[in-house]
């Protein structure tokens, strides 16, 4: 019996290696085979207990794609041979929405110092915002998309965006913006919210924006090739550079309920708040297909909901970049990609993160 008993033993602990090396090669064949829905390039990376257990790149750029980059360069006076490079760990590209995730973090450290509270009104820093019937929407409300204002199309407001001279400029055009609904009961996922805070930062600060990211959180996470500082105009939203292991680092720093490497980035009371659903009981006005029904905290979707905060969440980007952390199963990665093809991105993405649960679950 005690011999039986061995031999199971033996057989399940070389069934669970053997799945776990398995699960982990499900990774590679799904960007092997996914590769080209994400632009020909693209890298994934996954951190657990203190260490990257995981990092790939593929690069199969096909000749349609590489002509695609190369027209692209051209139009934005860039070297096509520079941008047909392939991709790495550490290859810096623009990522869009992610960006959201790392200004809330950033805005959630002013909550914690007290300067900023989440029940402020913006009028209280932004008189603009109270002549045009705005003052009342609340901080909280404009980090989480329930600003009521009627914003226009993601597409249009990048182009807005890269007209701005200075961020009051940027303040006045949203100040005229129509009114949807109630604030705090209308959830209309676009870039206003998150500009308006990053205004008000700097106000209080008498900082820009990029200073103040690279302070407080680019600095103490070691992100040494992330930036907002490619526009006139800072984007909260939208407008930042990073890198598959930058970002990868971010994300660690809040499955650390805030603390990178020892330092103290956030506290836990941040994190959490970052990672409730306030859209739970809003009106839907308008969500990216992309994302599905997820719900929304501080800059970061929602995944899958929680007790005392979400089990995972999610700040995916126009550009196809995806990162997520799963406070359940204890991990964080990245599928760090640029490119503009988003149907069926929800589908990809959620077969995604079901594959590197597994390959986590099993170790």
């Amino acid at each position: 019996m005690a011999k039986q008993i061995k031999l199971l033993l033996f057989i399940l602990t070389i069934t669970l290696v053997c799945n776990a090396q398995n699960s982990f090669s499900l990774i590679d064949k799904w960007l092997q085979e996914n590769i080209h829905e994400f632009g020909g390039r693209g890298v994934i990376m996954v951190w657990k207990d203190g260490k990257v257990l995981y990092s790939h790149a593929e690069n199969k750029l096909n000749v349609r794609e590489k002509l695609g980059i190369k027209g692209f360069a051209r139009k934005q006076g860039k070297d096509e041979y520079e941008e047909l490079k392939d991709f790495t760990q550490s290859t810096p590209k623009p990522i869009a929405s992610c960006s959201k995730w790392l200004s809330a973090a950033l805005f959630m450290t002013f909550v914690q110092e007290g300067r900023l509270s989440l029940d402020d009104t913006i009028g209280k820093f932004l008189p603009i915002m109270t002549q045009h019937k705005k003052g009342n929407i609340s901080i909280k409300d404009c980090l989480c998309h329930l600003t009521s204002i009627k914003a226009p199309s993601l597409k249009q407001s990048i182009l807005e965006q890269q007209e701005y001279k200075t961020m009051e400029e940027a303040m006045e055009s949203i100040a005229k913006m129509p009114i949807e609904g109630e604030h705090g009961k209308s959830f209309h996922y676009s870039n206003v919210g998150l500009q308006i805070v990053g205004a008000i930062v700097e106000k209080i600060s008498g900082q820009p924006f990029e200073t103040l990211f690279q302070q407080r959180i680019a600095i103490p996470c070691e992100m040494r090739n992330t930036t907002f500082s490619t526009k006139i105009v800072a984007s909260p939203a939208g407008g930042a550079v990073s890198t598959a292991e930058d970002y990868l680092q971010f994300l660690s720093m809040l499955l650390n309920g805030g603390v990178y490497k020892g330092v103290k980035v956030l506290n836990e009371e941040a994190v959490i708040a970052m990672q409730q659903n306030y859209a739970r009981n809003a009106a839907i006005v308008f969500t990216p297909d992309e994302a599905g029904n997820w719900g929304y905290g501080f800059g970061e979707w929602v995944i899958e909901d929680g007790d005392n905060r979400a089990n995972a969440l999610s700040s995916p980007g126009l550009f196809g970049t995806f990162p997520w952390l799963d406070n359940k199963l204890g991990y964080a990665a990245i599928l760090f990609t640029t490119n503009l093809h988003v149907k069926g991105r929800n589908e990809r993405y959620t077969q995604l993160k079901w594959i590197v649960d597994k390959a986590i679950g099993v170790r």
